[in-house]
């Protein structure tokens, strides 16, 4: 603002200095020749322009049949254009998290690993994401294809790989986190699971799983505590020498060793050689303590002869919040947009809601939750902006009704972004709000341009029509100019590249709104000024901001 009212007068004036007119005027150079060139077809447009609005003005049934088409497109492209937190960021980068069946030993999972790979550089597949690379999603689709085909037995999905998309995550390794919480374990588990399987069949919805591991296998060894009574044993006992077995002694009695000469302590740890408790049989046979009998002989305690075993699961990690425990359904979104997978998600939980038991709960967080609360305030913020830039034009106007007419072209513009949402591909997201904003702006700029002048026109004289034509005739050169000048300078930015989604989609909002702005302005504006301020003919002017010409 600042630099328009100070170096922007100094510099025209600086470069009409050497303006000189009618001597060389035959001698005109090539720029000069465009120029004139231009501005004879700019004044045979002008002409064109001023005729189809005098057109409007008299038929005036059909610029409020246009709106109302206009408005009617633009309540359809909002229920088809769909609507996401952030656009999908293409960073060229692939994270895949395997999950090999519970309880694999780390040599088979890294077999296992090596197996994935292979698989993945066979030749079905080429991940080489590098330079001119196709994009990213399009490897991600087609892993997600081959790779559970090949390893069934394993758990397959993708997390974010670049920085944006974890940022917008929050932390969280999907964009979808569904979650029970509560006490009831079981009650929460079986809901957790059937959440999964109901998600999982949504459109658009894929890696959905359960985040925690609850079926890890386990063996249960049952202590006959009268026989281990009769062997001289309790439970602390056989439980103490089975852990030394398996895990060592240094978690329960942990011992150490000094070098004498370096001065470092060493753990000294007395454990079964893995090889020797291969089997189940192994494990039975593991002694627990010996018995002495009345004659002196000893008696050696196998495990085998207190307890009895038997397979079972066992979680193997276990997440809490607000000190509740809570079962996580992760998933992500593939070819579909974030608003319509959260309806159906919904819709989902709203069912499973009543099974759980009262004091559990499902919550849905992630992405959707911060897509809600975003587009909340967005909305919030949209809306006092409009009224407070209302008011100050009430105030500058002096009435109610010139700033109506400013307002009542913002739809439109509307409309338009949500237009070239829909023909881009492009959803509903928080870069695309941002870039409405810019359009509302710009539009409300070249309207309060269009009705200021047509309003200094009224109060000389002139009736209200044609106040407001002559108002678009002087005024669509800096309208035109405006709009050609943002939208050029966007062009570059929407076509965007990997890696320029959310900058895209902003600058595809801001054409698409100025496409239908400019000429809602030119035509919609003037036709609302001569229709809205027609009862004023002939009035003087009056209030404190108004020129007297």
């Amino acid at each position: 603002m600042r630099l328009s009212r100070t170096l922007t007068p100094i510099t025209i004036g600086l470069l009409l200095k050497g303006e000189h007119r009618g001597a060389d005027e035959g001698r005109r150079s090539w720029a000069r020749r465009f120029q004139a060139a231009f501005d004879r077809g700019f004044e045979r447009m002008r002409v064109g322009y001023v005729a189809l609005l005098t057109t409007l003005m008299k038929r005036r049934f059909i610029v409020p049949i246009a709106v109302i088409s206009i408005l009617g497109l633009g309540v359809a492209m909002f229920l088809m254009v769909g609507r996401d937190f952030f656009p999908i960021i293409d960073g060229g980068q692939i994270q895949l998290h395997v999950r090999a069946p519970a309880g694999t030993r780390i040599e088979t999972t890294e077999r296992i690993f090596q197996a994935v790979e292979n698989k993945i550089r066979d030749g079905v597949i080429l991940v080489a994401l590098k330079d001119g690379h196709a994009p990213t999603a399009n490897y991600i689709r087609q892993l997600r294809e081959v790779l559970p085909a090949a390893f069934p037995e394993d758990v397959f999905y993708f997390q974010p790989a670049d920085i944006v998309t974890q940022i917008l995550n929050f932390g969280l390794p999907a964009q979808i986190d569904v979650r029970t919480v509560g006490y009831d374990r079981m009650t929460n588990l079986h809901v957790a699971e059937e959440l999964r399987r109901r998600m999982a069949a949504i459109p658009g919805v894929v890696d959905a799983h359960l985040q925690q591991e609850v079926y890890a296998p386990a063996f249960y060894a049952t202590i006959d505590r009268a026989r281990a009574q009769q062997l001289g044993l309790n439970a602390n006992t056989v439980a103490t020498n089975v852990n030394i077995s398996l895990s060592s002694s240094e978690q329960v009695s942990p011992n150490f060793w000094t070098d004498p000469k370096s001065g470092i302590p060493y753990y000294l740890a007395v454990q079964t050689p893995e090889p020797r408790v291969a089997s189940l049989n192994d494990l039975a046979n593991t002694p627990v303590s010996s018995a002495v009998t009345a004659a002196g002989a000893l008696i050696p305690g196998l495990l085998s002869n207190v307890a009895t075993f038997k397979r079972d699961t066992v979680p193997t990690n276990s997440n809490q919040t607000n000190i509740q425990p809570v079962y996580e359904v992760y998933a992500s979104i593939e070819g579909r947009d974030l608003g319509g997978v959260a309806a159906d998600i919904n819709k989902i939980v709203t069912e499973l809601q009543s099974q759980l038991s009262p004091g559990n709960t499902i919550q849905v967080v992630g992405q959707i939750q911060s897509m809600k609360d975003s587009f909340h305030n967005l909305g919030i913020g949209l809306l006092f902006a409009a009224v407070f830039v209302y008011l100050l034009m009430v105030i500058n106007y002096q009435n109610f009704g010139d700033p109506f007419v400013v307002i009542l072209a913002l739809p439109i513009t509307f409309c338009g972004i949500l237009t070239m949402l829909f023909i881009t591909g492009t959803t509903l997201n928080v870069p695309s709000l941002m870039g409405a904003i810019m359009a509302v702006g710009v539009a409300s700029a070249n309207s309060i341009l269009l009705v200021t002048f047509a309003r200094e026109q009224q109060l000389a004289g002139k009736p209200a029509s044609e106040a407001a034509i002559d108002a678009g005739r002087t005024r669509i050169r800096p309208v035109l100019m405006t709009a050609a000048a943002m939208i050029v300078g966007m062009i570059p930015m929407a076509i965007g590249g990997a890696g320029d989604e959310q900058n895209a989609v902003l600058a595809r909002a801001v054409i698409g709104g100025l496409l239908f702005a400019t000429p809602t302005t030119l035509l919609v504006v003037p036709y609302l000024f001569a229709k809205l301020r027609k009862c004023n003919d002939g009035k003087p002017a009056q209030g404190v901001f108004e020129r007297q010409v």
